[in-house]
């Protein structure tokens, strides 16, 4: 029986690969194992390792990487850990094959021990552009160390091709998130209130704002000016949910405290919300806001509207139901003003989503399955 090892680092990275998650513990030609990772173990970003026992997988392996600083310097030695965390846990799992999702500084670091192993890979959302952050940099050397890539646009999936993958090995499936969209029972507004202990205003936008590694302008300052038109926003009710263990996200999520605590009847925040929660709150709000990979791919299947703010996205293909902004005041106030406008004309009730081409766990499954053996050693194809 082969194993398939499923490594996550982050909340919501988990969130996406757990269809395919799901897929693999079911099958009987496959084993599933999962090692769990950074932010997941840390109890400032929610201990979200819990979730995923919740779940009801079993965790093979967790390995402790994360820093309790958000410095360039500690996101470096973070990856050195991530290489040795993965020296020892890769010998005593012996996967016959690694998935990996995604653009994160753990994830170069563990595919490039997973490499050194001769352990073949598996890449979903390789070939995609966030011109504004590093995690561009990032995406694309993982391409060059895999073998098997699950792309989300036929766009990206030449992209990958043109760095020299072998077409035979390359699959444009769609976004793997969007399988939760058909396959959960979102919840209702009311669910939510009780759920979450909110009430919901006239407005209601939900808020998540990562670090634009690339950026002239600090986080902080970027995120400031996001607040600043927030507080003046009349109506409205804003669901924060934090930064991810990048350089500069804790600066981020101390900001999100200090404004919830001074504006706690428009605001909340949550450390992670879960699949559930979030998608259910997403389609619930006006508009998700922020610079989020989710508000490019999964809001405009629930035909909500996305502001997105600054370059950190910059480059993905994009369904018209995103309105894109620079950081500065003036520039994001447009952007709720947009948006308030585009919803009362009813303009996102027919979006088409891009990277909706159904059932992206179960096309990896297929593809994983008829794939017996895969070569470690490749060729690097040229474009004729």
């Amino acid at each position: 029986m082969k194993k398939v090892c499923v490594i996550t680092a982050t909340r919501a990275e988990y969130g996406l690969l757990k269809p395919l998650m799901k897929l693999i513990k079911d099958s009987d030609q496959l084993q599933l194992q999962i090692i769990v990772t950074g932010a997941h173990l840390s109890p400032e970003f929610g201990l979200t390792y819990k979730n995923i026992e919740n779940d009801g997988f079993v965790i093979d392996e967790k390995v402790e990487i994360l820093l309790s600083s958000d410095t360039s310097a500690s996101i470096v030695k973070t990856m050195g850990m991530a290489m040795m965390g993965m020296a020892d846990a890769l010998p005593r799992l012996k996967p016959d094959l690694i998935v990996i999702l995604g653009d994160r500084y753990e994830m170069l670091s563990i595919a490039s021990a997973v490499t050194i192993f001769k352990i073949p890979i598996a890449h979903l959302h390789g070939g995609e552009i966030t011109e504004g952050a590093y995690d561009d940099a990032i995406r694309h050397s993982i391409t060059k160390m895999s073998h098997l890539h699950f792309t989300s646009t036929d766009e990206y999936r030449n992209r990958v091709i043109q760095m020299g993958e072998n077409p035979q090995n390359v699959f444009n499936v769609g976004a793997i998130g969007l399988d939760n969209i058909r396959d959960l029972k979102l919840l209702s507004k009311e669910e939510l209130e009780a759920d979450l202990d909110i009430k919901f205003k006239k407005y209601n936008y939900q808020i998540t704002f990562h670090p634009e590694t690339l950026g002239s302008l600090s986080s902080a300052e970027q995120f400031q000016n996001l607040l600043n038109v927030i507080e003046k926003e009349e109506d409205s009710f804003f669901i924060f949910t934090k930064a991810n263990a990048d350089t500069d996200g804790r600066i981020i999520n101390q900001m999100i405290d200090d404004f919830v605590k001074k504006h706690p009847n428009i605001a909340k925040a949550f450390s992670s919300l879960g699949t559930l929660r979030f998608l259910s709150v997403v389609k619930i709000c006006d508009a998700i806001v922020g610079n989020s990979s989710s508000g490019i791919l999964e809001a405009p299947s629930l035909h909500t509207a996305t502001i997105n703010i600054g370059n950190r996205q910059k480059g993905r293909a994009q369904a018209s139901s995103i309105i894109n902004v620079n950081n500065s005041e003036e520039g994001i106030s447009s952007g709720f003003e947009l948006a308030r406008k585009l919803i009362t004309e009813n303009q996102f009730s027919e979006v088409k989503n891009p990277y909706d081409n159904g059932g992206a766990a179960q096309e990896i499954l297929n593809k994983i399955l008829e794939f017996k053996t895969i070569k470690t050693n490749k060729s690097f194809y040229n474009l004729s």
